[in-house]
């Protein structure tokens, strides 16, 4: 009889580079472009603003971990995100973020990324996320919220709009012009 070794959370915090711990395999993602950075660095900063003046929650941007457990699943790495949880010091953020954004890079289209898409979002909601964005700078539609009561059909935002992360972050909002590097 041959077994295989599923891979732990130990063992994602040995690994080198931006990962998740989905199915008892480590799945690495490769380093995105300069606009897609930039995008996930934007909501970042904006979140941390929020967080400044509410002072409430945590700010997370890219290549941070979220510990999470379910029977297929064990990690997230967003590329920007707000959580509710506690510090957890050097170790992965326990638990899903409560709002969780995931920005496509230039391959993220076609029929497998939108199944993967879809896959990671009900993920997400089977942790405990309220609100994810799909935001997607190539399509006109920018920003797609999908939220926990209506996991399926996305509220969209569009340039010269302001999208927003109800009911996850109160109060919350942002341009969708500002997700765009100046030229």
């Amino acid at each position: 009889m041959i077994t295989e070794t599923r891979a732990t959370i130990e063992d994602l915090y040995k690994y080198d580079g931006k990962a998740e711990l989905v199915n008892g395999e480590i799945v690495e993602f490769m380093a995105i472009g300069y606009e897609p950075g930039y995008a996930g660095d934007e909501i970042y900063v904006a979140l941390r603003e929020y967080v400044k003046r509410v002072g409430i929650g945590r700010a997370v941007g890219d290549n941070k971990g979220f510990y999470v457990f379910l029977p297929h699943r064990e990690s997230f790495s967003p590329d920007a995100a707000y959580h509710l949880g506690a510090n957890t010091k050097m170790r992965f953020l326990e638990g899903a973020p409560i709002f969780a954004v995931e920005v496509r890079s230039e391959n993220d289209h076609g029929a497998k990324a939108e199944r993967d898409m879809e896959d990671k979002r009900a993920d997400y909601f089977l942790a405990g996320t309220q609100v994810v964005w799909d935001v997607d700078l190539q399509s006109v539609n920018v920003v797609r919220k999908y939220t926990a009561d209506n996991p399926t059909v996305p509220q969209i935002f569009r340039k010269g709009e302001f999208a927003d992360a109800e009911p996850a972050v109160p109060g919350w909002k942002m341009s969708v012009n500002d997700l765009f590097a100046p030229d």
